[in-house]
């Protein structure tokens, strides 16, 4: 048996006591956990059209191109623009990401698109500007865009050198009977 499989089930149970005694702490975990499943559900299935969508109509060549080794500083701002469009924060950056890379995009272009997608969010950002005001959103991206670009340079290169590969994610067909 696997041990994810355990752990799950030990999970759900402890949802599942939680819910029939009372108590407090286990229901907020539940819903907690039910809140964040709904988004992911809502949010998956149209980020997984869409990426599949990106794999048949953009050519391989586009990427490289504007995302690749030589695209240079206009990579980063492709990847900075690309990374404020993106809905669904992680669930569907690292997706994104995933299929950039098969397309040939560099890694430092990969690490500064998976890190601005947490940064420059564009609900987040409104948000921030009505409630924190416009200096400290101003001195934040200042400050944290720079640092980002900066650090996937450099993990980009380190990657580079030491020719790493991210591993196939494609899932190859079952046999009948498995």
């Amino acid at each position: 048996m696997k041990w994810g499989y355990v752990f799950i089930g030990a999970y759900l149970l402890f949802l599942l006591v939680s819910q029939l005694a009372g108590f407090d702490l286990g229901q907020a975990i539940g819903r907690t956990f039910v809140s964040y499943a709904v988004g992911m559900i809502m949010v998956l299935p149209c980020a997984f059209i869409l990426i599949g969508l990106f794999e048949v109509w953009v050519e391989k060549e586009t990427v490289e191109r504007n995302f690749g080794i030589q695209s240079g500083a206009l990579g980063y701002l492709w990847a900075l623009l690309l990374s404020m469009t993106t809905v669904g924060g992680s669930y569907v950056a690292f997706p994104v990401a995933h299929a950039l890379y098969g397309k040939g995009a560099s890694y430092n272009i990969l690490l500064t698109y998976v890190g601005a997608s947490t940064i420059l969010r564009v609900p987040m950002t409104i948000f921030e500007l009505s409630f924190l005001g416009p200096k400290f959103t101003l001195l934040r991206l200042g400050l944290s865009l720079p640092l980002l670009i900066l650090s996937s340079a450099i993990l980009g290169r380190y990657l580079d050198r030491t020719e790493y590969r991210f591993p196939d994610l494609s899932v190859e067909p079952r046999e009948a009977g498995n």
